[in-house]
Parts: C-alpha cells; structure tokens; sequence
C-alpha cells in the first residue's frame, strides 16, 4: 500500500510539472508562486490517512489507488438536450456551464441584470481582473492544512467567477452546472471558485455537479466566498453525480459584520464524497445557518466534515443535518464549532439525525464544541435510530399499505431539511428526487 501511495504522490507531482509549463503563457507571477507553494504542500503532506483525527472515518484508499489523469480537454461536444434532465423547471438563473472543468459557454446562459455584476469563467477573469483575483484568490482556503485542497490549488485553472457590487440584490440565482462527461480512463478535475460580495448585497448561488454516464472520475472542487458587511447570502451545493465517481469539495466563507449565510447541502450521488463546509465569522454580529441532507445507498460512502468559526463577539449559527442510510452505506457527520477566545455571547447550535434503514448501514457522528470564550451559549447533540414502527403501524390502521406508509415517514423526516431552501423550483425539484427515489421501493425492502 505504501508503494501505490507513493507512486499516486509521484503521479501528482509529476502532473504538475506538465500542468505548469503549459500554463506559464498567460499566467500571472503571484498565481504561478501560489500553484507552486500548494504543490510543495501537498508534497509535504501527502494524502490523509485514517491515522489523521479528521479524516478517520473516511479512507481515501480508492482514490489513491485511481490512476487518474488530468482532464485534457473541457470542451467536448455535447448537445445541450441532454442537460434537460438535470434542469430544474421553472427556475429562472444565470447559468454558466463546465464541462469537465472547464467552462463552455455555448452551454451556458447570461443574460439579466449582468450589467449590475461579473459573471464569468476564472480562466478568463485572470487576464481581465487580475489585482482583483490576486487580493482574494487563495487567500481564505488554507491549502496548508489539507492535502487536497493544496492540490486543487496547485492545479486550478478554471471555475467560476462572481463579483457581486456594493448594493446590488439580485433577484434571479446564479446556477453554477458542473457537468462531466464520458472518458476513455479515469480523469480528475480541480474546479476553483470565486464568489465576492460588496456590502449590502444579496444574492443566491447553486452549484451542481452531475454526470453524463456512469463513469469513474475525481472532482476536487473548492469555492471561497466572501460577504461583504450587512450582505446575505444563500448558497446551495447539489452532488449527483455517478455511483463510480469520487467528490471532495471545499467550501469557504469569509463573513464580514453584520452578514448573513445560508447553506443548503444535498448529497445523493457518488462512491465516494466528501463535503468540507468552513464558515468563520470574523465580523461582529454576523449570522451562519447550515442545512444539509445526505441520502447514501448501497456501497456509498459519504463524509460531512464542518468547521464553523466564531471569531467575533455576538455571532449566531445553526447547523442541521439529516442522514438517511440504506444498503451497505457509510455516512459520516463530524461537526466542529470553534468559539475564539474574543467572541463573546456567541449563540451555536449543532444538531445531526440519522435513520438507519438497514442492518448493514453505519453511520459515524461526531459533533464537537471547542471553546475558548466564557459568555457563550452552545449546544449539539445527535441521534441515530430506525423507522417508527408505532407511528408505521399508525398509518396503516388509516389504511394505508406499509410500503406507502413508510415512503410518506421518510418524506416527512427529509422535509424539514427541504422545506428550509427558499428557491421553489429548487426545493420542488429536489422533493421529486427525494419522493422517486424513496418510492421506488427497493430497496425500502431492507428496512427493518
């Protein structure tokens, strides 16, 4: 094992080298001595293992063992009929389109109010606002302490870029669609994101990440978002993308006084995932929510870590998350909140529930308080447990049969997660997720 580690590392390393020459043209000296310094990272790191405390529950194992290759080439072909069925009816957005890591703007759609913002590829906003990406582009995302987002770094290239202004409030979402597409081997992609907001400003943005085809494939994404004062935000990260395929995303808030941060999470694709939220609330008075529901079935295993900072007086935060497990799944939820020792009358809450729908499903919970302050109120529990059978036994007195009486329990345990995203067509679409896959029935067989 230590032999296929090593040569996976090497593999990187050697990648890189290939990736930097290719991108010594157009890129700028500060992004090329960023690349560089996470590649040294990542070198001195390597890849997390059991042994490390936040990553004991998750091996990384199949991804090291992968021998993927960087994706070449984002721009193949593909009609657009065939993103229909991973639309969401009714929602009307700025959508850009990435395939395979890289933006495709004959798949993408720009059209309102983008005279009041930016919207566009990162590739392309390196050559046009260049002292803008250097003030803020891995400046919050600390390479130094993961070793895949030390790699994303090192090899970002492409992802999106929004810049919302002083003021502005945006009424229709930016929808941010990674798609990946058929490959002939295994390929890995690093999708950046950049996401600033200018003070007093408001706005939603959705990133989905989908596939094509059932193929194996990494997506290693991270997105740093920054809220200006008194600004708010609504940020929805979808994953739903192949059995076969792996998923590491960071996502990173800056949160300045005053804000506001709301998170949804939807995990329900992918062999393996693993979902790094951290919010630190460096602003007085700033507010952080964080949703998330996680549907793993069969062999899937996913990883909810978070790491929720209060680093100033008068901050409140609110994380949920709903576990529903069936087959032979693996879920984790490892819940850190971190209350500095300035952050006074810090209000935290942390709650995880777990239904476990079979006798092989496991899930590992692990909520964590550490705190450094004396005013504080903070709380966090979890709860892991089976289907009612009272309450099943309830519905069918009502006549109602037991598959339906079942489906209708589930329904009502993830909607409370559902029911908190504002954005109808995206709750209303991801109900009818929800609902077909929990109507189907099979494999609700297993259940108790």
């Amino acid at each position: 094992m230590n032999n296929i580690v090593m040569q996976s590392k090497e593999s990187y390393l050697e990648g890189f080298e290939h990736f930097e020459k290719d991108s010594l043209v157009n890129d700028p000296t500060w992004l090329r001595s960023i690349r560089r310094a996470a590649i040294s990272r990542f070198s001195e790191l390597g890849f997390p293992t059991i042994q490390d405390e936040d990553w004991r529950f998750t091996n990384v194992g199949p991804i090291v063992r992968t021998p993927f290759q960087l994706a070449q080439n984002g721009r193949i072909e593909i009609d657009s009929r065939e993103l229909e069925r991973f639309t969401f009816p009714g929602l009307e957005c700025n959508r850009l389109v990435f395939l395979n890591g890289q933006y495709s703007p004959e798949l993408s759609s720009i059209g309102s109010r983008v005279d009041v913002l930016k919207l566009d590829s990162l590739a392309h906003a390196l050559m046009l606002d260049g002292d803008l990406l250097d003030e803020h582009l891995a400046r919050y995302a600390d390479f130094q302490r993961d070793a895949f987002l030390a790699l994303n770094t090192a090899f970002m290239k492409d992802g999106a870029f929004v810049y919302i202004p002083k003021g502005a409030v945006l009424k229709e979402p930016i929808y941010l669609l990674f798609v990946s597409s058929a490959n002939a081997s295994p390929t890995v992609t690093h999708p950046r994101n950049l996401i600033l907001l200018e003070d007093n400003s408001q706005a939603t943005i959705i990133e989905d990440y989908i596939s094509l085809a059932d193929d194996v494939y990494f997506s290693n994404a991270v997105t740093e978002v920054v809220v200006g004062q008194n600004s708010v935000l609504s940020h929805y990260i979808i994953e739903r993308e192949s059995k076969k395929a792996f998923n590491i995303s960071t996502i990173r808030f800056q949160q300045s006084r005053s804000s506001n941060v709301t998170f949804h999470s939807v995990l329900l694709g992918g062999a393996l995932v693993r979902s790094n939220v951290h919010p630190v609330m460096v602003g007085e008075g700033s507010e952080c929510i964080i949703n998330g529901l996680f549907m793993p079935t069969g062999r899937q295993h996913m990883d909810n870590y978070m790491r929720v900072e209060h680093a100033s007086p008068h901050c409140d935060s609110r994380q949920l998350y709903k576990g529903i497990l069936d087959g032979r799944s693996h879920g984790v939820f490892h819940g850190r909140i971190i209350v500095h020792k300035n952050a006074q009358k810090t209000d935290a809450k942390q709650t995880n529930k777990n239904l476990l729908l079979s006798n092989e499903a496991q899930i590992d919970t692990k909520p964590q308080l550490e705190i450094y302050a004396d005013d504080v109120k903070c709380t966090h529990g979890a709860t892991i447990g089976q289907m009612d059978q009272n309450a099943i036994f309830y519905l069918r007195s009502r006549g109602i049969s037991e598959d339906t009486s079942r489906v209708l329990l589930l329904l009502a345990f993830a909607g409370e997660s559902l029911q908190r995203m504002k954005v109808e067509p995206i709750r209303r679409g991801l109900e009818e997720i929800v609902t077909q896959r929990f109507a189907q029935g099979k494999p609700l067989d297993s259940v108790l």
